[in-house]
């Protein structure tokens, strides 16, 4: 965005907060009202009213557009066709629930997320997870580190794991850059994992005796339907590894061939529409709710971010945020309470408002810049259920399977204060 001769006034911000705050404090206060998506959608455009009439008015209607159709557009088609994808996978069974298992559930969903996204593992393994644990006694903590895990830090390897990564993509980071993370990726879930595996052998040893005995008899063998949905999940991760200018050079030449990939993954989408059994999709109650509420909150959030960014973009040198754990704690911190989403798009635009034409640039921005904003977005995202998606539908579930989990303030200083952030504090001082 070229808008340097452009003086964006504060109070053109005010939506964008109002947006995100609403997103925050509904589902604490109002959660009846909040529920309902076609709300969701009216203060959606209530709130970009304001917004587009001051972007249009002061001749900035080029940036919408460009946030609009090659933002949000994007973003909404890559969430929507995993969504579908994933949502006719299909995992069933019931095996002992010993720390081990566990273990190894949470693993594999540390691999998945980054491939299938941190929602679609989330959703796949949640339920497996508590059919597995059913017999158990002590079983909150194995959906606090799930949470933590599956639905957050799992998803840093791809820019399919995590939606901030996606962005950040769109904004020019190779696919395979993403692979760098690889060493932050591993030490947060094998850390985690480590931790995880403690605690949950402490609460083993504490059961009682009859609860571990009806966990090794009622078992059931692990189950995996539909299949052929995986096909089409390989699709989407080839069509945004490769289908871009880094390959397809033509794109280069007018902006509107970079469809092209989205095209191929709506395609993929609709594959697994027409090829998943309707019994499938009723198994894992498959509705499309969860991506309607995605779309309604975007629309409003792209919308009222314009100038947000243009203003950050114009103001970053009198910000005073300028070195790399500055950006990791700055994203980390807002990541954990508003989405990790926009705050990572938010900081990516501080980032070369700095105007660093030197260096090693990803993305237009120094490579330590886009590590610091990229890991802490993605992590942070878990140090409470509003900073990330799957967060709030994974704490949805197990409410739905009667497993009673802590309230809003008491996850963060039972869980995310004493057993997440001393992690992602180490991964700052080892790695960024």
């Amino acid at each position: 965005m070229e808008t340097h001769h452009v003086t964006i006034p504060l109070l053109s911000i005010v939506p964008f907060a109002l947006m995100l705050l609403s997103i925050a404090i509904f589902p604490l206060f109002w959660e009846h009202f909040w529920e309902n998506n076609r709300n969701k959608l009216i203060i959606a455009v209530i709130l970009s009213i304001p917004t587009t009439i001051y972007l249009l008015s002061a001749g900035l209607s080029h940036e919408l557009m460009e946030i609009m159709v090659f933002d949000y557009i994007p973003f909404i088609i890559l969430l929507g066709a995993l969504f579908t994808i994933t949502g006719g996978i299909y995992l069933s069974g019931d095996i002992e629930a010993t720390p081990k298992v566990n273990s190894i559930f949470l693993g594999i969903g540390a691999i998945l997320a980054s491939f299938m996204g941190t929602t679609g593992a989330a959703m796949l393994l949640i339920r497996p997870v508590i059919q597995t644990n059913k017999e158990r006694s002590f079983k909150v903590h194995t959906i606090l580190f799930f949470i933590a895990i599956v639905a957050n830090c799992g998803g840093l390897l791809t820019p399919l794991g995590d939606p901030p990564l996606f962005m950040m993509y769109l904004r020019g980071a190779p696919f395979t850059w993403f692979f760098n993370l690889v060493p932050e990726w591993l030490f947060s879930n094998l850390l985690l994992i480590i931790i995880y595996f403690i605690v949950d052998s402490y609460y083993h040893k504490k059961e009682p005796q009859q609860a571990l005995k009806r966990d090794k008899e009622y078992q059931r063998p692990i189950r995996l339907e539909g299949k052929l949905n995986f096909v089409w999940l390989i699709g989407v991760v080839l069509s945004v590894a490769f289908l871009n200018e880094q390959y397809l050079h033509f794109i280069k030449e007018n902006e509107y061939y970079k469809f092209i990939r989205e095209a191929v993954i709506l395609g993929m989408a609709v594959l697994s529409l027409l090829f998943t059994p309707k019994l499938t999709r009723q198994s894992n109650n498959f509705t499309w709710e969860p991506i309607k509420e995605v779309a309604y909150l975007f629309l409003g959030i792209f919308i009222t971010m314009v100038p947000a960014l243009l203003y950050l973009e114009t103001n970053a040198h009198q910000l005073g945020v300028s070195l790399a754990h500055q950006f990791y704690y700055y994203t980390g911190a807002l990541s954990s309470f508003l989405d990790n989403t926009p705050t990572a798009v938010t900081f990516h635009s501080l980032a070369l408002g700095l105007g660093i034409e030197s260096g090693n640039l990803v993305a237009g921005i120094p490579e330590e810049l886009l590590k610091a904003i990229s890991v802490a977005a993605v992590l942070f995202g878990s140090m409470t259920y509003i900073g990330n998606g799957p967060n709030f539908m994974v704490k949805a579930v197990a409410e739905e399977n009667n497993i009673k989990m802590p309230s809003f303030f008491a996850y963060m200083y039972k869980f995310s204060l004493i057993i997440l952030l001393p992690v992602f504090i180490l991964i700052q001082l080892i790695f960024i």
